[in-house]
């Protein structure tokens, strides 16, 4: 089992992050991190979740403008998420 990803509770205000889960609830985390997470927790949902479920969720959410998916989308492609 993965250790879930550091994502801190202002972002998830409204759960309990101690019973959360973030494997069935990937996507309210994904697009909260997406519109209002600094590049640590972009990081830590890009190892968690992959590019392949986040790119999932971008085209999917009703909850995302059309700025942050294309931002999401470019910045997924960009070397920026391994930069130190």
């Amino acid at each position: 089992m993965k250790k879930p990803p550091h994502i801190p509770q202002h972002l998830l205000w409204e759960y309990d992050l101690a019973t959360f889960n973030f494997d069935k609830s990937y996507k309210i985390v994904i697009e909260r991190v997406l519109e209002r997470g600094n590049l640590a927790e972009w990081r830590a949902v890009f190892h968690y979740y992959g590019a392949e479920k986040i790119t999932e969720t971008i085209e999917w959410s009703r909850q995302l403008d059309e700025r942050d998916k294309a931002f999401s989308r470019f910045f997924l492609k960009s070397d920026f998420l391994d930069a130190a």
